[in-house]
């Protein structure tokens, strides 16, 4: 992970402080509301909710309301976060369950790791994540042409969009607005439904 300090100054300036927020509660529950919903609609039964990176926690409350028999587990890298909220502290590289969670988010976390970490984090994924995935990461791409980068971190590992998607489609399966499917899970979509060339 690059040299960064996520403490409290960090998190005034990317989601205290409005003037310079990076998002906020509003998008965050809505985010969390259409994972829900798109998990409810595939009737996937979610016990256990793994939010790697969860940062201050936004999308913990309106997940268990999307998903209210669901356990959640927030994992946070910085040490000041985990004093405030109480979340678990590690890294999505090396954290080790004792048993796989049915859905996973991590979102625009493994910028902040380099290639080699990054990739430790992917493969660690396909393992913790045996139901559905709701992944995003900031790409070379989105730094140039879709973020706001006067509110953005830009001190970040941009990638292609391509070597994410290599790596998840290695155990998952896309399945749109950023929502993957552990390939060989029981869940069926119409044809129009599916991403094209997304297979099972």
């Amino acid at each position: 992970m690059r040299d960064l300090q996520f403490d409290s100054d960090y998190y005034q300036r990317h989601y205290r402080n409005p003037r310079t927020a990076v998002t906020s509660r509003l998008e965050m529950a809505r985010r969390a509301g259409f994972i829900g919903a798109f998990v409810n609609y595939l009737d996937l039964p979610v016990r256990t909710i793994l939010d790697a990176g969860c940062g201050m926690g936004w999308l913990r409350t309106p997940l268990r309301r999307a998903l209210p028999r669901a356990r959640y587990v927030g994992l946070e890298a910085s040490e000041y976060l985990c004093r405030r909220f109480g979340w678990l502290h590690g890294s999505i590289a090396t954290h080790r369950p004792r048993t796989p969670y049915d859905l996973v988010v991590c979102y625009d976390v493994l910028q902040y790791l380099d290639d080699r970490e990054a990739a430790s984090a992917m493969a660690n994924i396909a393992r913790v994540a045996h139901g559905a995935l709701y992944f995003s990461a900031l790409t070379r791409e989105d730094w140039e042409e879709n973020c706001d980068q006067s509110r953005t971190d830009g001190a970040v590992f941009l990638r292609g969009a391509a070597w994410y998607r290599d790596r998840l489609a290695r155990r998952f399966r896309p399945v749109g607005g950023g929502l993957h499917l552990r390939r060989g899970l029981d869940v069926h979509q119409w044809e129009l439904e599916r991403l094209p060339g997304a297979g099972a």
